[in-house]
């Protein structure tokens, strides 16, 4: 749904029953079916009554006894079937027809003190359900281990050849990318101020549109494809969520509905969620809808995200993708809050780091709420975005990296330094390095370097939390900076499936992620030289200390090895 999506519609049987009594004949299906389209705005009891961008708003079950009865006795739109159906698209777009990129905004000074865990994710002291790494998770999740929860989306597209109208997309047209190995890319969180105490929508969008810019994506081909999910902390009323009948809703910074209006972006359309702390809501928006006790304390936090996530990428600027033009509903409004075990019911999606309560979404091909279905190709997407960082691969060795910070001239003006000492790691063990081993191992070692006598070699043993990284200080006048470095990778694993990960980050000098510029897991890979211009993610860090870290976990069996040698990180001023 856009803008207001799911409501707060899980209600106890006992006000089901009142509601039945009530209004005769209004339940002709249990509740536990889906497909009860969502009436129009002119209908006085929709919550979309006079709030026009509350697109697709699902009421509550009480509320949905009187929107009915009320069309029982006038001229409204009648029940429609559930097809949806092609906007036509806004400002040229319609669906994420290109590599999806999920960035999670964590808004606000109220969420605590932050931390990173073992798997790489943001925590922080004020979220002890752990809403956090949860969503980091699920959107590493998406794509991976072979799930096809992701596949009902891939039926959608947009386009030049796709008509205002569609019902269905031919093999020839840009269609929802499946996101093979993950949609999240960063995480960030903004502690530069306190989140407002209710948000606005236009607020929200300015969040997004500020992530945007934290992360880089600075023109409209970068933010094509994107999305960013503004997450609230705990005890606050984003757009006044808590008495509207809602859990979430998505939109762009375009829409003059919002309220407090549009946002004007200096980086082209922004696709944002406002996504407040789902904990605060309980049972109302899908706690313990799949799982029971505490491994179902944040079924909806999954369900939820998920939704959005889904509604984003085939409806990215709302409506312009594909709706039902007689409700407003988007696919997963179709198919919300059905019961597990029900006919397009939700239910856990196992996924390559894990498994997660989902729910399914509408398939327009085979008319029915899917929790999976198959992944459909189409033709390349139109404009093909930029892409920040762009990593560039090079299997074949290049010269070694100088070992010393020597300046040297750089064609076009300016100087390039490369600012780590001891980038080949040939001093051994010490500083400016600074290891941390949960087993208690030396990080600098000899056994397999790239060049020269020794590496940095990361886990190689169960249960491993390894890290390296040093301290440098930018040039205030920076102009460039690029991160390059060798990586070599060995595994006992024998699955595709992700239980084993490397990092890549650039950190303050206190230790919070700038951001995460590679991620990688167990999969045997040679020497291989990566290269990030990370300039942009750096822009606000000039004669400031950032550090260069490298990280890894392992699980409880079949180890894997990670080595790095051979890192530079060039700052031309």
């Amino acid at each position: 749904m856009q803008k207001r999506v799911i409501s707060l519609s899980v209600t106890l049987l006992v006000i089901l029953w009142a509601v039945v009594a009530m209004v005769p004949n209004i339940f002709a299906a249990s509740v536990s079916e889906s497909h009860a389209a969502t009436p129009s705005t002119n209908n006085p009891y929709s919550p979309a009554y006079q709030h026009s961008y509350r697109h697709g708003v699902l009421p509550t079950i009480a509320q949905l006894g009187k929107i009915k009865s009320y069309q029982q006795t006038h001229t409204v739109h009648a029940l429609s079937a559930n097809t949806l159906s092609y906007g036509g698209g806004i400002d040229g777009i319609g669906v994420t027809s290109g590599k999806e990129k999920v960035y999670v905004v964590f808004w606000g000074t109220q969420w605590g003190s932050q931390s990173t865990d073992g798997n790489g994710n943001l925590t922080f002291s004020n979220d002890s359900p752990g809403v956090a790494p949860r969503l980091q998770n699920l959107f590493k999740g998406v794509g991976t281990g072979s799930e096809l929860w992701s596949g009902t989306m891939t039926q959608y597209c947009d386009g030049s050849g796709v008509s205002t109208g569609a019902t269905s997309c031919s093999s020839s047209t840009a269609h929802v990318v499946y996101p093979t190995g993950g949609a999240f890319v960063a995480a960030w969180y903004d502690n530069s101020a306190a989140e407002p105490s209710a948000a606005s929508g236009n607020q929200l969008a300015n969040e997004a549109i500020k992530a945007a810019g934290h992360f880089g994506n600075t023109t409209a081909a970068s933010n094509r494809y994107s999305q960013y999910v503004v997450v609230s902390p705990t005890g606050l009323d984003p757009d006044n969520y808590k008495s509207g009948g809602f859990c979430a809703w998505h939109d762009y910074n375009g829409d003059s509905s919002l309220s407090g209006g549009a946002a004007s972006s200096p980086y082209g359309d922004i696709a944002f969620t406002n996504l407040p702390y789902l904990p605060d809501a309980g049972t109302s928006c899908g706690q313990n809808f799949v799982n029971s006790g505490s491994a179902g304390t944040l079924d909806g936090v999954t369900i939820v995200g998920g939704h959005e996530y889904a509604e984003t990428i085939t409806d990215q600027n709302p409506a312009g993708g594909w709706t039902n033009t007689s409700s407003g509903e988007e696919n997963a409004d179709e198919c919300a809050w059905i019961s597990p075990g029900s006919a397009g019911g939700a239910g856990n999606v196992s996924m390559g780091n894990g498994s997660y309560p989902m729910q399914a979404t509408w398939s327009n091909d085979t008319s029915a709420c899917a929790l999976s279905h198959a992944i459909i190709t189409g033709g390349s997407p139109t404009p093909t975005p930029g892409t920040t960082p762009t990593p560039v691969h090079t299997p074949t060795p290049t010269p070694t990296p100088g070992h010393t910070p020597t300046p040297t001239p750089t064609p076009g003006g300016g100087t390039t330094t490369q600012l780590l000492s001891n980038p080949g790691f040939e001093s051994g063990v010490g500083t400016p390095w600074v290891e941390q081993s949960s087993g208690g191992y030396e990080i600098v070692d000899n056994s397999n370097p790239h060049t020269g006598s020794y590496e940095a070699w990361l886990c190689g043993y169960n249960q491993c939390a390894d890290s390296i990284a040093q301290s440098v200080t930018l040039s205030s006048t920076t102009t460039k900076v690029v991160l390059s470095y060798w990586v070599y990778i060995s595994t006992q694993e024998t699955s595709s499936t992700c239980y084993d990960h490397f990092y890549v980050r650039l950190l303050t000098s206190t230790g919070s992620t700038i951001s995460t510029v590679q991620s990688k897991c167990n999969s045997n890979v040679g020497w291989t030289q990566y290269s990030f211009d990370v300039s942009s993610l750096l822009s606000s860090y000039h004669g400031k200390v950032i550090q260069v870290y490298f990280g890894a976990t392992t699980d409880s069996s079949l180890i894997t090895n990670f080595y790095v040698d051979d890192v530079a990180l060039n700052d031309t001023h």
